[in-house]
């Protein structure tokens, strides 16, 4: 279970069903009605600079002067992302490209760990020479 919204819905106790559309609307079935009965509009805010915002942990994030203040609206609406009832957040890292970078810095490593031994062998063959 996850956080609560704010503000939140309140769910009648003879619900069935609870659907969530891309434009943030709530509905709930309810027993022995056909129609769904609308509880309510889901909002979220937008910010100037998403950089700016303070990393709270548990993927929260808390409005700092950095930031700006928050900007909020409809999903689906101008400039708002849409919600996906249950979709879970795709991750922000490309395996791929991360994998290439990881052989690419394991590699000049290596080359660089090649350099300071082949160095260490010429200057222990130098100090023989005297």
């Amino acid at each position: 279970m996850g956080y609560r919204l704010l503000p939140g819905f309140t769910v009648p106790q003879d619900t069935i069903d609870i659907q969530i559309n891309q434009e943030g609307q709530v509905f709930v079935k309810i027993d022995g009605q056909v129609a769904l009965q609308n509880l309510g509009q889901i909002q979220i805010a937008n910010f100037i600079n998403p950089a700016g915002l303070e990393a709270m942990g548990d993927n929260l994030l808390l409005e700092t002067e950095a930031s700006g203040a928050a900007i909020v609206g409809n999903p689906n609406s101008e400039n708002f992302a849409s919600i996906r009832q249950g979709a879970v957040e795709n991750s922000n890292v490309n395996v791929v490209d991360e994998i290439t970078r990881l052989i690419t810095a394991q590699r000049a490593y290596e080359m660089n760990s090649q350099v300071i031994s082949t160095s260490d062998d010429m200057l222990a063959t130098i100090t023989q020479l005297r």
